[in-house]
């Protein structure tokens, strides 16, 4: 395999066609084929980016979600079924590797779903499968936990490269087992909006704005972007790795699909409107922001850090070769770990419901 240690990113900080698998398929064969239109050599894609990320549990009641949830099921995709085929076909016609974020169904049951991710390879070929550990919060009402399968790193010909899944990035195991296998790019990816509270609804309830009716207590809702870049740029300090960011783009549209299929429209709308929107960017090996650009519809290189209020996707030149210094002061895998001291055991294994003996 011939290498490199220079090479340019794509994040793709888009918007998925709500609850349509096929339709958000197509879309992210175009932005692929853009992609390597413009030389990247890697493109990203967000959390279930295919065919949605369930919001909608943050804001109903369990009881009033059962049709969102009969939804996802029906339209969670397989992971060797022909949406995924067809980026499989599309990452080797167009010589790129895809990082990719869908909600995967499985055939041993009707609704038994995960929060998976796959790398593909330039060739095609799925490289990692990985489905989270645990689904976070609200999350839990549609995906299952996953195993420690897809806690792999991609070897490719510009370096290895790790993904884990939104929440999956603050735990310090799950992080660290990547950094055992010589990761040098981390993907993260996240959804566009993350609500832990809605101050419009509970100042309609109480009158007292973000009081929420108890006096003195101030509501305040999750700040996606600090939240996210703090716990990416952890991981990059510590491993000397560089970081990709990629968050779902919150378009109108999505929020329409949404909120027309609930039992409250206005209370959905206005509670995503309120919701800080997540953030795509990169980080250098020391955490720090790494100087992005979008190509505008001219051809032009417009100069960005990150997007987040915008779609489009973001470029970013990596050079490997500045993974190294930083482990001359702390290579915590190597000569800044006590392995006399610490022992991690990782079970790879893929679990399965049931063992079958003929």
């Amino acid at each position: 395999m011939t290498t490199t240690t220079r090479f340019l990113a794509a994040a793709c900080h888009a918007s998925p066609h709500t609850l349509s698998a096929q339709k958000t398929t197509e879309k992210a064969l175009s932005l692929i084929s853009q992609a390597a239109k413009n030389s990247a050599s890697l493109v990203v894609f967000p959390e279930t980016y295919i065919p949605a990320f369930p919001i909608w549990s943050a804001l109903l009641a369990p009881t009033e979600n059962h049709s969102f949830f009969s939804l996802m099921s029906k339209e969670s995709i397989y992971v060797d079924g022909p949406e995924l085929v067809s980026i499989q076909e599309s990452a080797k016609t167009n010589n790129i590797t895809v990082s990719l974020g869908f909600s995967e169904k499985v055939r041993y049951s009707a609704a038994t779903l995960f929060n998976s991710n796959v790398i593909i390879g330039s060739d095609g070929e799925i490289l990692v499968h990985h489905r989270k550990l645990v689904p976070t919060f609200f999350e839990k009402l549609t995906w299952s936990q996953g195993d420690g399968f897809g806690l792999r790193v991609a070897e490719t010909k510009f370096g290895k490269i790790g993904a884990l899944i939104c929440g999956e990035n603050t735990n310090p195991l799950a992080r660290y087992a990547m950094m055992a296998q010589g990761e040098q790019v981390h993907i993260s990816t996240w959804p566009a909006v993350w609500p832990t509270s809605v101050p419009h609804a509970l100042e309609e309830k109480s009158g007292g704005g973000e009081e929420g009716g108890e006096k003195g207590r101030k509501w305040k809702n999750y700040d996606n972007v600090t939240a996210n870049r703090t716990r990416a740029a952890a991981h990059c300090f510590e491993n000397k790795c560089f970081g990709i960011l990629c968050a779902s783009y919150l378009a109108p549209s999505n929020i329409e699909a949404i909120a027309s299929a609930s039992s409250d429209p206005s209370f959905i709308s206005r509670a995503l409107e309120a919701s800080p929107r997540g953030a795509t960017m990169f980080l250098d090996p020391t955490g720090a922001a790494l100087p992005g650009y979008i190509v505008d519809a001219g051809g032009k290189k417009v100069e960005k850090e990150f997007l987040q209020n915008e779609e489009g996707i973001l470029y970013a030149e990596i050079d490997l070769d500045l993974c190294i210094e930083g482990k001359q002061y702390h290579d915590v895998v190597g000569g800044y770990q006590r392995l006399d001291v610490f022992d991690l055991k990782v079970d790879r294994s893929r679990r399965e419901p049931a063992t079958f003996l003929s």
